[in-house]
This record gives structure tokens, C-alpha cells and sequence, in this order.
């Protein structure tokens, strides 16, 4: 490990912020997982090595110091002539050295207990899209994703011994390791136990005494009549599976609506739009329209309608969740004018155009005559 680059490991540049550590640590360890690859040894050798790397430079203070040294800031390059000034023997553990001098000041004699212990699952997120009418009556979905599941073999302990354990060899229990240059020591997360101080003694050979293993899984996901876009089912302990029987986290599903052909929603209402001739506009009439359910509605169109006018029928709109009612369908009516004429249609227009200017003009002359008649008097 120590003829690699760090930043190479990870697949990251030098540049690059946690966040992109981060996400580039969760892919490669994904990869790389056990799991995944079973009885592959150099799959193993590249985990060790992207751990070791990720313990680094995660940590600024690491990383600075990994940036301006390389690999020879964690190394005893010096360490022995440092020993041999001050009479130390080859007999004496540096760790004993470090935490005797340093201990108390750096925190170096920390409790393990809490990293060896249950640790909760993560709430996972998942998006689905439904149609308006899956949305209106509700249904039932199977969704399929990857997550960490409670291992079956351990039944989540991690052992197949009841969890016993021993103190880390490779820390002797402190869950970290220590090496110095010169003056100068430092401290890295133990690889063997992963900062544990504690190892199992018989880890389960299914989950590497995790308590659990990724896997894809297949959910029966019932979802109620009248959710809207962005509505948000949250089902309790349906997500990722706790460590070494930690509490197993929660699933939220996310809904969002597939752009209806004849609908959109606002609220619980629905809104479409109904095209009418000029003559229905103008006289008024009867129509026919059809809701969500597919069913057919008489909608009357009253005399004089202009374009643009909003007619409502109430209680045909959108499943209120919860509840046995309805918002309300709102139609935006829409005049159409025909493009071409018969003969008789034209004189029929002609016609009507006449005694509706004939109108306007004596309404018009009727308000100027009474406007001087009442000045005058």
C-alpha cells in the first residue's frame, strides 16, 4: 500500500472536496465488498487499500500532512534513532510510548465500547412515479432496490458465538495505531478492527461479523387514494438494517404524478380544458364531458359564455387522501370559430353581424339622446 497513491486509490483528485471522498469511498467499497466477490483476494487487498486510504484523507489534519510528506509522514523512518537517543528498547511498544506521554492530553486512552456497539440503520428514500388514476384510486406497488439486510446466518449479531469478543491484536484495544518521524507522532485508525478495539472472536463467514450484507430487495408497497406530487410515505423499519442488531432505519417513498393527456392538479382539484362552438357560447346548451373515473357527465353551458370561462363541477375532482370526498373538476371552456363557411352560413353570419352592429349603433345613439335630453331639462 505504501507504493500507492492515495487520491489514485480513490479515483479523486487532489482537489477534491469530502464530498467527493465520500461518495467515491461508498462506490469503491460497494465494488469491492465481499459480498460481491467471494474468495477474491485481490478484492480483498483492494478494500484493505481503499480503507487506508479513506482513513487519510478524510481527515484534514491527515491530509495536509499526507500531501506535504507522502507516505513517509506514517512511517518509523526516524523512529529508531529517536528511541535509541532516549533509551528506549526494542521491547517497548511505541503505542505504550504515545499514550504514556500524549494520552490524557490527545485523547489517545478512548473507550471502544461505542464503536463496537449497535449501530442503527440508514432511512433510505425511494421515488416512484404513478399515474393520475393509480394516484385517484390507489394501489399497490413491488419496488426493488439495494440495502444493507440483517444477516440470516448470525441473525444480525455478527457471531456465531453469541458475539464474543477479544481485544484487537494489531491495537491491543485502543482502535487506533501510531508511528512517529522524529519528533512528531501519528495516529491512524486501526485497519484490523476498523478503530473497534475489539475483535470477534468467531465472525460470521456471511457477513464478516457485520450483522449484515447488501442485497437487492423486494418490497409490497400499498399506496393510498389521493396522494399528491411530492407526498411522502414513510414506512417504519422497512430501511437499511442496523449493524450487529442496531434499530433498522426507515423507507420513505416519494410520489411523483405522470403528466395527464386531459388532467392537471391543483390541490385536490382537476382541471381540464372543452372546446365549444360560437353558437353554443352565444345560445348556451348542454355538453358532454368525461371525469377521471372514465365516466360520462352532463355539463350545461350557459348563454353568453366567453372564452376562457371556468365552469365547475363539484365533487369530481381528485380523491381527497383520507377521506370519501372529492375536490372539483374545473373545466376552462374554449370557443372555437370555425375557419370556412358555406354560403349559407356566411349570408347567416353577414346577417346576424348586421343586427348586432344595428344594436351597438342604436344603443349607442339612444344613451347620447337621453344624455341631452336630461341636460336640457
Amino acid at each position: 500500500m505504501s507504493e500507492l497513491d492515495y487520491y489514485q486509490v480513490l479515483g479523486v483528485s487532489r482537489t477534491a472536496s469530502q464530498d467527493e471522498i465520500k461518495r467515491a469511498y461508498r462506490k469503491l467499497v460497494l465494488k469491492y465488498h465481499p459480498d460481491h466477490n467471494p474468495g477474491d483476494k485481490n478484492a480483498e487487498q483492494k478494500i484493505k487499500n481503499i480503507n487506508e486510504a479513506y482513513d487519510t484523507l478524510k481527515d484534514e489534519k491527515k491530509r495536509s500532512t499526507y500531501d506535504q510528506l507522502g507516505h513517509q509522514a506514517f512511517k518509523n523512518s526516524g523512529g529508531g534513532n529517536y528511541q535509541q537517543h532516549h533509551g528506549f528498547t526494542g521491547g517497548i511498544d511505541p503505542n505504550d510510548i504515545f499514550e504514556n506521554i500524549f494520552g490524557d492530553f490527545m485523547g489517545a486512552r478512548r473507550s471502544s465500547k461505542t464503536a463496537f456497539s449497535k449501530k442503527a440503520g440508514a432511512n433510505l428514500k425511494y421515488d416512484i412515479s404513478l399515474t393520475l388514476e393509480e394516484a385517484f384510486y390507489g394501489v399497490t406497488k413491488i419496488i426493488s432496490f439495494k440495502t444493507a439486510l440483517t444477516c440470516e446466518a448470525c441473525t444480525g449479531k455478527g457471531s456465531l458465538d453469541n458475539n464474543s469478543t477479544s481485544s484487537c491484536p494489531t491495537c491491543r484495544g485502543s482502535g487506533v495505531t501510531r508511528s512517529q518521524q522524529g519528533f512528531f507522532f501519528f495516529e491512524n485508525t486501526c485497519q484490523t478492527c476498523r478503530g473497534a478495539g475489539h475483535v470477534i472472536k468467531n465472525p460470521c463467514t456471511k457477513c464478516y461479523g457485520e450483522g449484515r450484507y447488501i442485497n437487492t430487495r423486494n418490497l409490497e408497497v400499498k399506496i393510498p387514494a389521493g396522494v399528491k406530487e411530492g407526498s411522502r410515505i414513510k414506512l417504519t423499519g422497512e430501511g437499511e438494517a442496523g449493524s450487529r442488531g442496531g434499530k433498522t432505519g426507515d423507507l420513505y417513498v416519494c410520489i411523483t404524478l405522470i403528466p395527464h393527456n386531459t388532467f392537471s392538479v391543483d390541490g385536490n382539484d382537476l382541471h381540464c380544458q372543452l372546446d365549444i362552438n360560437c353558437t353554443t357560447a352565444a345560445l348556451g346548451g348542454e355538453v358532454e364531458v368525461t371525469d377521471i373515473t372514465g365516466s360520462k357527465l352532463k355539463l350545461k353551458i350557459p348563454a353568453g359564455t366567453q372564452n376562457n370561462h371556468k365552469l365547475k363541477l363539484s365533487g369530481k375532482g381528485m380523491q381527497i387522501l383520507h377521506s370519501d370526498r372529492c375536490g372539483n373538476m374545473i373545466v376552462h371552456v374554449n370557443i372555437k370559430v370555425p375557419k370556412s363557411l358555406t354560403k349559407s352560413q356566411r349570408e347567416l353570419m353577414i346577417k346576424l353581424d348586421k343586427e348586432l352592429n344595428e344594436a351597438s349603433e342604436e344603443g349607442f345613439l339612444s344613451k347620447v339622446r337621453n344624455f341631452w335630453t336630461s341636460g336640457s331639462e
